[in-house]
C-alpha cells in the first residue's frame, strides 16, 4: 500500500539478487520534477506541471508520480497519473486525463515489469475501477491483467527539413492552395493569450463540438491552460474582415509544438481559414528552432481529419492505450462515433441545445470522462 511521499512501498526484485522499492510522489509539489522532465527525450506537454496543474485548477484532479527514485536522490524514473474520483464514471487512476500521450519514463526496459507488478497492487488495495495509461510507443511486458483499451492515430510532423522544402511537401491542391487562397483573400492572422482571442477561439470551439453533436470543454479550461502555460500557449485565429473563421490553440513545450484544439466556421471553410493558422504555427515553430509539429491524435473512423493531417506530410503511428481493471465497453459518457438509438438522441439534443446550456453541460460532464 503506497501511503505518503516518503513512505517505501512493498518491495518488489526487479533482478536476482537486487531489491527496489517504489515511491509516491506529488509532482507538483516535489522540486525534482521539472528537471527529471527536461532530461527525458519522451517527455511531453502532458507530463509538465502546468498540464497538471490546470487540470487540478478546473477538474480537481490530483496527481501522483509514482518511482524507484527515494526522496533523498535525483528522480531517475516516472510514470505520472491523476486520480479521477466520479460518481458517475467511478475511481480511477489516469496516465493522464485529457492527454493525447503519456509516455512511461523508465531508463531501461527491465524497470517495466517492476512497475506493472507494482501498479497492479495498486489497482487492487486502491479499489480503483481502473488504471489506464496513454503511452507514446507499445509498452513491452504487460502481464497479463491488462488489455488495450482505445486506439488512436497519431500525426507528428518533422520540422528539420527548411521552411521551402516543407512547402513543397505538402500536397498541392488540398493544402498549398489553400494556403495560397487564404492569402488572396485577405484573411488576417493574429495570434496571442488575450481575453478577446480567447473569446473568439471559443465562439469557434463551440460552433465545431455542436457540429459534431457533443458539448465543449467548460472555457475555464482553456482559461486554466493559458494562465500555467504563459508564454508557450498561443491562440491563433484567422478572420475574415471583423469575422472569426477558425481557431487553433497551441503549446510550445521542449523543441515540440502541440496542436491540442481548434475550431472553424464551415461557412467559410473554403476561404482556407483553417490551413492558414497551420502554415503560420509551422512557420512559427521553426522561426522558433522547434524540431517537431504534434498534430495530435485522431479517433479511428475520423478519415476525413486523418487524410487532412497526411496531407501536410505528417508521419502517422498508432496510439493504444492500456488498462488493468475494468473490461468491456470503453465509451466515455457521451461517444462521438456512438450509433446506439439512445446516442442518437442525446446526439441530437447536442445539437439543439443553447450555446449556454452546451457550456454548463461540458463543465459537469468533462470531469466526469478524464
Amino acid at each position: 500500500m503506497y501511503d505518503t511521499l516518503t513512505d517505501e512501498c512493498e518491495a518488489v526484485p526487479v533482478e536476482e539478487g537486487a531489491t527496489k522499492l517504489l515511491y509516491r510522489i506529488e509532482p507538483l509539489n516535489d522540486p525534482r520534477w521539472e528537471s527529471f522532465l527536461k532530461g527525458q527525450p519522451r517527455a511531453s506537454v502532458f507530463h509538465s506541471r502546468a498540464w497538471l496543474e490546470a487540470l487540478r485548477r478546473t477538474y480537481g484532479y490530483e496527481s501522483v508520480a509514482f518511482t524507484t527514485s527515494s526522496p533523498a536522490e535525483e528522480l531517475q524514473n516516472g510514470v505520472v497519473f491523476c486520480r479521477v474520483e466520479s460518481w458517475l464514471t467511478g475511481r480511477r487512476l489516469v496516465s493522464v486525463p485529457f492527454s493525447d500521450h503519456c509516455a512511461v519514463l523508465i531508463r531501461r526496459p527491465e524497470e517495466a515489469r517492476f512497475f506493472f507488478n507494482a501498479l497492479e497492487e495498486e489497482g487492487r488495495t486502491g479499489k480503483w475501477r481502473y488504471i489506464e495509461m496513454r503511452p507514446l510507443e507499445t509498452v513491452e511486458m504487460v502481464g497479463p491483467d491488462w488489455h488495450s483499451a482505445m486506439t488512436y492515430t497519431l500525426h507528428q510532423l518533422d520540422l528539420t527539413p527548411d521552411i521551402h522544402t516543407l512547402f513543397n511537401s505538402f500536397h498541392k491542391s488540398s493544402v498549398q492552395r489553400k494556403v495560397r487562397r487564404a492569402e488572396r483573400e485577405g484573411l488576417e492572422y493574429q495570434e496571442g493569450s488575450t481575453r478577446a482571442l480567447l473569446d473568439s477561439f471559443y465562439q469557434l470551439l463551440v460552433i465545431t463540438r455542436r457540429r459534431h453533436q457533443v458539448p465543449p470543454q467548460p472555457k475555464a479550461w482553456f482559461q486554466n491552460l493559458s494562465d500555467c502555460f504563459g508564454e508557450s500557449l498561443k491562440i491563433r485565429i484567422a478572420l475574415k474582415g471583423d469575422r472569426p473563421v477558425a481557431g487553433m490553440l497551441t503549446i510550445r513545450y521542449k523543441d515540440t509544438l502541440v496542436y491540442k484544439y481548434g475550431g472553424s466556421d464551415t461557412r467559410f471553410n473554403n476561404l482556407g481559414g483553417m490551413h492558414l493558422l497551420y502554415w503560420k504555427a509551422i512557420q512559427d515553430a521553426k522561426d522558433s528552432g522547434l524540431r517537431t509539429f504534434d498534430l495530435g491524435r485522431s479517433d479511428y473512423g475520423q478519415d476525413g481529419l486523418i487524410t487532412f493531417k497526411g496531407r501536410w506530410g505528417a508521419k502517422q503511428s498508432i496510439l493504444t492505450y492500456i488498462r488493468f481493471g475494468a473490461t468491456g465497453s470503453s465509451q466515455h459518457i457521451f461517444d462521438p462515433a456512438g450509433t446506439s438509438w439512445k446516442m442518437r438522441i442525446v446526439k441530437q439534443a447536442f445539437a439543439h441545445a443553447p450555446t449556454r446550456f452546451l457550456s454548463a453541460l461540458g463543465g459537469i460532464l468533462y470531469k466526469h470522462v478524464g
